[in-house]
């Protein structure tokens, strides 16, 4: 693989969506698995990262792998929000949560 391609991969195990650069995991995407669905909870990208759009890239193979298993998305983090309000092809998959199912 080039030093500079990207790939999203699901780590089970830590329940998260990693994004790599060659050998390197650049970003996460965390999730909590429930019968109603996976709630996104947390996407950070390095900050020697930042600004590349790879928060974007992190975001669509997750998203995409989600839909891809039939699995309904519950939207907690504020990066996953925002892109799922820019990108409505996703939304027959969203279930948004409401007030009372927002995280603490």
């Amino acid at each position: 693989m080039a030093e500079n391609e990207s790939r999203v991969t699901r780590n089970e195990a830590e329940s998260r969506y990693e994004l790599w650069l060659g050998d390197t995991m650049v970003g996460r995407a965390e999730f909590e698995r429930h019968d109603s669905g996976t709630a996104f909870t947390h996407t950070v990208v390095d900050d020697e990262y930042s600004g590349q759009g790879l928060g974007s890239v992190l975001a669509k193979g997750a998203l995409d792998d989600a839909v891809a298993r039939d699995e309904i998305i519950v939207p907690h983090c504020p990066f996953i929000q925002a892109y799922l309000k820019r990108h409505h092809e996703y939304e027959s998959h969203v279930a948004w949560p409401t007030p009372k199912h927002e995280r603490r």
